[in-house]
C-alpha cells in the first residue's frame, strides 16, 4: 500500500532505487549528490537490500563500474554532479553506445570555475548529446516516479539506452517533502524483471564495443541514432503504464493555462513551479499568458514540443546555462529548430537567469512576461538577456 511520508527528496530517491530492487550501485561523493548513495549504501551495509555498493575512488571509476556490471546482466544505477559528470563523461558516450541500460540520477549543479556547489543546468547541457535518455523532475514526488521510469524504459528491450533523471540541487535535493512511496508489490507490478539481451558470460564469451574502423563507424552511429529516436513511443508508453497504475501522468511536455495563451513561458525543472505561481497572479490581472515545461530533454519532443506553443504570438525561453557564443542558450536553440523547421514563426525572446544557484523569483517571470510583449510590439530584434546581473 502506497504511504505518503516526509523526507528529503534525495532520500526518497535513493529509497525509490532500493524498492527497484537494484544489484549494483556505484557511485563517488560529490555535493549536492551525496545523500542519495550515502542512503543507499546506508539501506544495503543495514541489509534492507540485496546489492553490491561499490565505493570507487572517481566518477569516472564509478561510471566505469557500472558499465562493467551492466554489461554482465546487473540492474545497475549511479548518481553525481557538475563536475564529477565532467569526469564521468568519456564513460557515459561508452555506455549508450555498447546500449546498456544504466540509471543515474544528476544533481544538476553549475560548473568551474568559479568553483559554485549551487544549482544550474550546465551540466545537464553538457550531457545533451551522449546518448542517453533524459527527464527532468520539478518536485520530489517527481524524482521518485520518473527513477522508475527510467528502470522501466532503459531496459525494455525496443530501448536498451542508460537514462538520467535530472533534478536541481539543493533546491530538490535537500528540500523535505511529502513523498508518497509505492510498496514492494506495487513497484515490482511496474518493473519487469530485467533480462538483458546481451550479458558477458565467460562461459560463452564475445567481445563488446571493440575497434570500429572507418568501414563500420558511420553506419554503427546511424543505427544508433535511429535507435535512439525509436526510443520515443516506449517512453511514452511507459509513462502511460506508470500512470493508469499509480495515477500520475506524465508527458514529454506538459501544458499550464496556454489554451489562450498569446505569451509562452517556457521552462524546464524546479523553476517551472515558481513561474506557474507567477502566471495564476498575472491571469488574475488578465494577461493571456502560460506556461509550456519541457518534461522530456531527450530525445527531444519536436514535435509535441510544436503542438503545445503553435498558438502562441511569443515565447520567453528560460535557459539556466551558458551556450557561449552561440547567440542564445542550448534550449532555446532546440525550441527555434522545432518551431522554425514546422513553419511556425514566433517571436522568441531568451532569458538567461539562475546561473550559480541566484534565485529567479514570482516577478521576474512577470517582469519577462511584460518585457516580451513590449518588444514584440515596438519591433525590437529577438535576441537573449542574461536576468539579475548586479550592477
Amino acid at each position: 500500500m502506497s504511504k505518503r511520508v516526509g523526507m528529503e527528496v534525495s532520500i526518497a530517491a535513493a529509497e525509490a532505487v532500493a524498492l527497484a530492487n537494484v544489484d549494483v550501485i556505484a557511485a563517488y561523493p560529490i555535493t549536492p549528490q551525496t545523500h542519495i548513495v550515502e542512503h543507499l549504501s546506508e539501506i544495503v551495509a543495514d541489509g534492507h537490500l540485496d546489492a553490491e555498493f561499490v565505493p570507487v575512488e572517481s566518477e569516472h571509476s564509478a561510471m566505469s563500474c557500472c558499465v562493467g556490471a551492466a554489461a554482465g546482466g546487473a540492474r545497475t544505477f549511479t548518481s553525481t554532479s557538475s563536475q564529477g559528470y565532467a569526469l564521468m563523461s568519456e564513460i557515459c558516450y561508452i555506455a549508450s553506445s555498447l546500449r546498456l541500460p544504466i540509471v543515474m540520477a544528476v544533481a544538476n549543479r553549475a560548473l568551474s570555475a568559479p568553483i559554485s556547489i549551487w544549482n544550474d543546468h550546465a551540466d545537464m547541457m553538457m550531457s545533451r548529446d551522449t546518448c542517453w535518455i533524459q527527464t527532468v523532475a520539478e518536485n520530489g514526488q517527481e524524482v521518485v516516479d520518473l527513477l522508475f521510469h527510467a528502470f522501466r524504459t532503459g531496459e525494455d528491450r525496443r530501448v536498451l539506452f542508460p537514462v538520467i533523471v535530472n533534478l536541481d540541487g539543493f533546491i530538490l535535493t535537500h528540500m523535505i517533502e511529502p513523498i508518497i512511496l509505492p510498496d514492494q508489490e506495487e513497484v515490482d507490478r511496474y518493473l519487469k524483471p530485467y533480462e538483458p539481451q546481451m550479458r558477458l558470460d565467460p562461459r560463452n564469451p564475445f567481445t563488446m564495443g571493440p575497434v570500429g574502423m572507418p568501414e563500420v563507424y558511420t553506419e554503427v552511429k546511424k543505427a544508433q541514432d535511429e535507435a535512439f529516436k525509436a526510443s520515443y513511443p516506449v517512453i511514452l508508453e511507459a509513462w502511460k503504464e506508470f500512470g493508469d497504475q499509480f495515477g500520475r501522468y506524465y508527458k514529454p511536455v506538459e501544458a499550464y493555462k496556454t489554451e489562450d495563451a498569446e505569451t509562452i513561458l517556457v521552462t524546464m525543472g524546479s523553476i517551472s513551479e515558481t513561474a506557474m505561481t507567477s502566471i495564476d497572479a498575472m491571469r488574475e490581472s488578465g494577461k493571456k499568458v502560460g506556461l509550456v515545461r519541457i518534461r522530456l530533454w531527450r530525445p527531444f519532443p519536436f514535435d509535441d514540443f510544436f503542438d503545445a506553443v503553435k498558438g502562441a504570438k511569443r515565447l520567453v525561453v528560460v535557459d539556466r546555462a551558458m551556450s557561449f557564443s552561440g547567440g542564445c542558450g542550448p534550449v532555446c536553440v532546440e525550441v527555434k529548430s522545432a518551431l522554425y523547421d514546422r513553419g511556425h514563426y514566433p517571436y522568441i525572446h531568451n532569458v538567461l537567469g539562475g546561473l550559480g544557484g541566484r534565485d529567479v523569483t514570482v516577478e521576474n517571470f512577470a517582469e519577462m512576461a511584460d518585457d516580451v510583449v513590449r518588444a514584440h510590439e515596438t519591433g525590437a530584434p529577438m535576441g537573449y538577456e542574461i536576468i539579475n546581473v548586479r550592477e
